[in-house]
């Protein structure tokens, strides 16, 4: 089961996310803050993370950075209400970029196709 950490400060989010995720297979891992999130990263093994922007306990963009280079295998999609960010360079170490919605098609379909590219990537490294 492909395990997803999940980062927004928002708990309504989480919650709607973990279910629908949850029924689509996926185990989820929550975060509500940076500092939680950094455990998160540490104590397990992760295979995606989808990251809000605005954190209470500090920059997204630090986050995103310190996955970056501690843990580069794992793809992240940055999702935020804030599609001006989408222009900024921070976010373009990002795998993917969302903006938040009622309706988690695009979210998914992203979360998808990158944990499909990182098993294809996996399973040629294997062969090889």
């Amino acid at each position: 089961m492909k395990r997803i950490l999940l980062i927004d400060d928002e708990a309504i989010h989480r919650l709607l996310y973990r279910q629908e995720f949850e029924a689509e297979g996926y185990e989820i891992l929550e975060a509500c803050c940076c500092e939680t999130a950094r455990a998160q990263l540490a104590d397990g093994e992760i295979d995606l993370v989808i990251l809000d922007i605005l954190l209470p306990d500090g920059s997204c963009f630090e986050l995103l950075e310190h996955i970056v280079l501690k843990r580069r295998a794992v793809p992240v999609i940055i999702n935020t209400a804030y599609d001006t960010f989408r222009f900024d360079f921070k976010t373009w170490a990002a795998d993917a970029f969302v903006v938040k919605s009622s309706d988690l098609t695009e979210l998914k379909s992203k979360v998808k196709r990158l944990l499909d590219r990182e098993k294809a990537r996996t399973a040629s490294v294997g062969t090889n």
